[in-house]
């Protein structure tokens, strides 16, 4: 069943140099290059493509017999070919050839013929049930190692279902026959995602658990929930990346408990990506970029959370676009560690949530015992927001347990405005447990910064300006130690609103005197 001289001569033109870092290929020290992956065709073992007949049983009939032959790559000619699970294994490469399609047949709800059961899971004790389960997916891989989907084909998830009832959604159902991811993987290592496209994919178009070493490049997802959710994971790289995500997350890592234990995601770039949430799904891969209806604000974001039990460490997220979405999101809320975290080069337009929103919260929704976690030593540069919505930045922390350690340089932020006087004096709750998304606080009485239970905050060359005449301070601040501000320009009006703040000061700043203390104080100017 392997192809012929023509088939091998099309393995060739794909590319070595992509194919070898996913299979082990790599020339070794000395200069030694090691053989050719075998290339083999899907339809010599049986499947279809005819968009009617189920070929996941051929699929994974030829991905047995090229893992029990020690490893290839399996090439998919155009063609629609309808599946339910796909059992990837290790030492396999995918190539989805252009005019290539997975789709994800509609579940029946009956066994073969349906998707893998979700199995026992993690449960659903801190998690909700998608991140708890892995088998229900069009593709599915656990304990692998050296796996890749490559090629210029298309994954359409038409029978996944998202989790929630919208008009065109799959049936809203969960258990044997039925997915709600497009590709999981639980407990791998050496995973590459390169170049294909994602169409309406469910729950997740990928949910990575516990996966290291893990490249993600040049996708183009536009989907109908999350994009990308990397969730304890470790040593990923997502680059050149383009998701459309109207009603969810565009890329998402986190780290809950549905390992069974706490483990961080750490070690993670993420660079060169286009967020938006702002374009009707399918719009985006077919090119015409059809905007959604008026009213609509797509989430479409870069949020780490809200699932935190782990923490994330050493995380750079640069050069990326965020077009009619949500802003920059970091949330922990369930004991975690989240430090060493650098964001730098990004640009928002239309943005319906504050450009920044910085949380330490104690949900705690995990095992008892765990202790508050930490969000500190966070540095953020060169971000330019237009035409975001009133509500200002957010740095917020828990009494007795502050954010810390921010460094915020070179951003101009352009909001609406329009608040009162009266807006100015609210006390926002401080919703400890909530669900953490910047309306958690309701209105919120400030223009550009509201920070409270911090410390050594410390802010540079920031400008931010308001489309309508704004009643509300540009910065309100509440229980904040150690506030370190240089070269502010900010709109004319009330600046600052102080409560409880210790060791402040304000210098070489436009239309503002320098001011300074090192007490704590409660005032206005």
């Amino acid at each position: 069943m392997r192809m012929d001289r023509r088939g091998l001569m099309l393995g060739g033109v794909m590319g070595s140099a992509a194919l070898a870092p996913s299979l082990g290929q790599a020339a070794s020290g000395g200069g030694a290059v090691q053989p050719t992956p075998q290339v083999f065709n899907v339809r010599d073992f049986g499947a279809v493509g005819d968009g009617a007949t189920i070929d996941s049983p051929a699929i994974n009939k030829a991905i047995d017999h090229v893992a029990a032959r020690g490893g290839g790559m399996i090439h998919f000619p155009p063609g629609t070919y309808a599946c339910y699970t796909v059992r990837l294994k290790s030492n396999i490469t995918l190539h989805l050839g252009e005019g290539a399609v997975i789709l994800a047949a509609t579940p029946n709800g009956v066994a073969p013929n349906g998707y893998d059961d979700p199995g026992p899971g993690a449960g659903n004790a801190y998690q909700d049930y998608g991140h708890s389960h892995w088998s229900n997916s069009l593709f599915f891989g656990e304990g692998l190692h050296d796996v890749s989907i490559i090629g210029t084909g298309l994954i359409w998830g038409r029978g996944l279902t998202r989790g929630h009832r919208f008009p065109g959604d799959a049936p809203d159902i969960s258990g044997p026959g039925v997915g709600d991811k497009a590709i999981a993987l639980k407990n791998c290592r050496n995973v590459l995602l390169r170049d294909f496209k994602m169409l309406q994919a469910g729950w997740f178009a990928l949910l990575a658990t516990g996966v290291d070493n893990m490249t993600i490049d040049n996708l183009v997802i536009d989907t109908n929930r999350d994009g990308l959710d990397i969730d304890c994971c470790r040593n990923v790289r997502v680059t050149n990346c383009t998701i459309n995500s109207p009603f969810d997350d565009g890329i998402c890592p986190k780290s809950s408990f549905a390992l069974g234990y706490a483990r961080p995601t750490e070690n993670v770039t993420i660079s060169d990506c286009y967020l938006t949430g702002n374009y009707e799904i399918g719009s985006v891969i077919d090119g015409t970029w059809r905007t959604m209806p008026p009213g609509h604000h797509g989430y479409g974001r870069i949020k780490l959370g809200t699932e935190s039990n782990g923490g994330f460490k050493n995380i750079a997220i640069t050069n990326c676009v965020f077009d009619h979405c949500y802003g920059i999101a970091l949330e922990t809320m369930d004991g975690g560690l989240t430090e060493d975290i650098a964001i730098s080069n990004i640009t928002m337009r239309g943005i319906g949530f504050p450009p920044l929103f910085l949380r330490l919260g104690s949900r705690m929704r995990g095992p008892d015992g765990v202790p508050v976690g930490k969000l500190r030593r966070i540095v953020i540069q060169n971000i330019v927001s237009y035409a975001a919505t009133p509500q200002p930045s957010l740095i917020v922390g828990v009494a007795g347990h502050p954010v810390e350690d921010v460094k915020i340089s070179d951003v101009y932020f352009h909001q609406l405005g329009g608040g009162s006087a009266e807006l100015a004096k609210r006390q926002p709750p401080e919703a400890d447990k909530a669900y953490p998304d910047p309306d958690m606080f309701g209105d919120l009485p400030a223009t550009g910064f509201f920070i409270r239970h911090a410390r050594n905050i410390e802010m540079s060359n920031v400008e931010v300006v308001v489309d309508k005449p704004d009643a509300r301070p540009a910065f309100w601040m509440k229980d904040v130690q150690e506030v370190d501000l240089f070269r502010l320009r900010l709109p004319k009006g009330p600046s600052f609103h102080l409560e409880d703040v210790t060791a402040f000061r304000s210098f070489g700043s436009r239309w503002l005197k320098d001011q300074q203390f090192d007490g704590t104080q409660t005032r206005n100017w």
